[in-house]
């Protein structure tokens, strides 16, 4: 076993940052004095490089081959840039767009990234200021990149960074470019013998303007004349990068009664107001909440600091809040997108995914649309949606994942905070011309296709022996498949690591349709359906939990709604159980 120390001194010879050098120097020194404390920080900064994978790279900021910095942006860079000239077709010529959300470090290594592609004759597209990573993604598509790389870790607590990449198809990556990139990484030179050429050199381009074909494309996405001007909205950008384009894309579609939280509303990547700038955590929303209720608004709009995911809540007849969970929002625009569809065919598609819920298909299916159900993940949404173009030439209309990711159309082939905000707003303007609200509009939807009571549950499992733990998680539901959930019997239990599915009734079959996840799904006799992932890009175990309720005659949403809770209650507590995350 290698040393830890002499790890680090070799990590500290290879880094291409003085500060990077500095911070480690200080920490080496104080580890070779004896110091414990510094000695176990180094083995948790050394103790393997960042995993590249289909989500890129994200990782805590801060110097070591385990931590996000230039030097490991300089090395993937080096590598996403040499796969990409080796694999498409012009790629030198086509260049690859870079560009960076509004984090600590994002600047700076947004030029990192320019500098190393242009020193590898690549052209590049820079977007120079901070950019929605949706910006990007629609960026590659627009200008026939051969692939695009945005420094940002989305919705991560302060302290992360990452890169976001994408493919010559404006997707995310999915397999084997993933693993193919990964080895090119790791084959790379030591980040300081990496040339770099200028920031301002020939091959590289501002290329800030697309910014107006990017909002002309979402403008498009609504397709009502509903009167824009009667609808108020609150929204806040979280201190993310979100805020200029939303305002400007509301003003030009006619929602001119917009307010933003103001203290969120500049690009801050110390996040001074959350303690974590997920819009999926309750007290993110609370000042855009707070603001609402003041400005008495009709809808509450939330984006995450990179602006691809979008927060939904709106006020009940009490002027009390409700945040709608992502998968009520995507089955409200789902739903409005195919009933609205200005040009309704039989070749239109929609994608959600294994752990979203199960409405969205049956309302496709109902409304005359194929649907396909992927992997959780945009990369593997978008790749059906592309696939299915190509193949069976379906018109791609809506995809959503539950954690608050949705995009409309083909405005851009990844999750999109700006066009999901846009078309909810159209939603909830339609609504308010008839009389009626986003929850009068969900109430209709479950009327008259089911009832689907969902939660998540997350369980976050951090520290040196936090991977070991969520692997030992479901090594052990492998071991001891639970045979009954909520008193209800598993019907069939989804083993995507395996790719089987195994049935009380019949023999294991093959789903060689899935890639390999590590994710497992247990369907239940009543039409619910539990399922459980580590998560991507953070320490979690993730929980996904739905039940399916009929409603008795004349029976109210909301006594079926407490019957389905109560139902979640006691699925929720024996998967936990038998996940043995009750005790963890």
């Amino acid at each position: 076993m290698i040393d830890v120390l002499a790890r680090a001194r070799a990590w500290h010879d290879s880094d291409c940052d003085p500060d990077d050098q500095k911070e480690l120097h200080a920490l080496l020194a104080r580890a070779e004095s004896g110091d414990a404390e510094s000695r176990a920080e180094l083995e948790d900064r050394l103790r393997g490089p960042l995993e590249f994978g289909t989500a890129g790279l994200r990782g805590v900021v801060g110097a070591g081959e385990s931590r996000l910095n230039t030097a490991v942006i300089v090395r993937a860079v080096y590598g996403v840039v040499t796969h990409l000239l080796a694999t498409v077709p012009g790629a030198a010529s086509r260049g690859i767009v870079i560009g960076c959300d509004a984090r600590n470090r994002s600047h700076a290594l947004a030029r990192a990234a320019v500098e190393v592609a242009s020193a590898l004759k690549m052209k590049v597209h820079y977007l120079p200021g901070h950019s929605p990573t949706p910006l990007v993604a629609f960026a590659v598509k627009e200008l026939g990149a051969a692939g695009g790389c945005s420094v940002t870790a989305s919705h991560n607590p302060p302290e992360y960074n990452g890169l976001k990449v994408y493919l010559d198809r404006g997707a995310q990556l999915v397999p084997p470019d993933d693993a193919l990139i990964a080895e090119r990484i790791a084959a790379a030179p030591s980040a300081k013998d990496i040339a770099r050429g200028p920031i301002d050199g020939p091959l590289v381009t501002d290329v800030t303007t697309i910014e107006a074909s990017y909002i002309a494309a979402l403008l498009q996405l609504k397709v009502l004349p509903v009167p824009s001007e009667s609808l108020s909205i609150a929204y806040t950008a979280l201190h993310g990068v979100g805020e200029r384009l939303t305002r400007e894309m509301m003003g030009k579609a006619g929602f001119s009664r917009f307010v933003s939280v103001d203290e969120q509303a500049q690009p801050d990547g110390s996040f001074p107001t959350v303690t974590f700038p997920n819009p999926e955590e309750p007290k993110a929303l609370t000042k855009v909440l707070e603001l609402g209720a003041r400005h008495n608004v009709d809808l509450v709009l939330a984006q995450d600091p990179d602006a691809d995911r979008l927060a939904v809540a709106v006020f009940d007849a009490d002027r009390k809040p409700v945040v709608l969970s992502g998968n009520e929002i995507g089955v409200l625009l789902g739903h409005h997108v195919l009933v609205r569809d200005p040009q309704p065919s039989g070749d239109r598609h929609v994608v959600t995914t294994i752990v979203s819920s199960a409405q969205l298909g049956v309302i496709g299916r109902a409304l005359g649309a194929h649907v396909s159900e992927t992997l959780t993940g945009f990369k593997w949404i978008a790749k059906a949606a592309l696939d299915r173009a190509q193949s069976d030439g379906w018109r791609f209309m809506f995809g959503y994942e539950e954690a608050l990711g949705y995009t409309i159309g083909g405005v851009t082939r990844d999750k999109d905070g700006l066009g999901a905000a846009l078309v909810m707003a159209e939603l909830a303007a339609d609504a308010k011309s008839r009389g009626e609200t986003v929850l009068d509009v969900l109430r209709k939807i479950r009327e008259r296709y089911g009832l689907f009571v969902g939660r998540q549950r997350s369980f976050t499992l951090n520290g040196r022996g936090g991977a070991e733990k969520i692997q030992a998680v479901m090594a052990r539901l492998r071991a001891e498949p639970p045979v009954t959930l909520g008193g209800q019997p598993i019907e069939s239990a989804w083993d995507l690591l395996r790719r089987v599915r195994t049935s009380i009734t019949a023999r294991p079959e093959p789903m060689e349709h899935f890639s390999p996840a590590d994710v497992l799904i247990y369907t239940l006799a009543g039409g619910g359906r539990a399922a459980v992932r580590p998560s991507g890009t953070e320490p979690k175990v993730k929980l996904y939990l739905e039940i399916v309720e009929k409603l008795g005659p004349g029976e109210a949403l909301e006594t079926a709604t407490v019957r389905g809770n109560e139902q979640l209650d006691a699925l929720e507590k024996d998967l936990v159980t038998a996940a043995g995350l009750d005790h963890s």
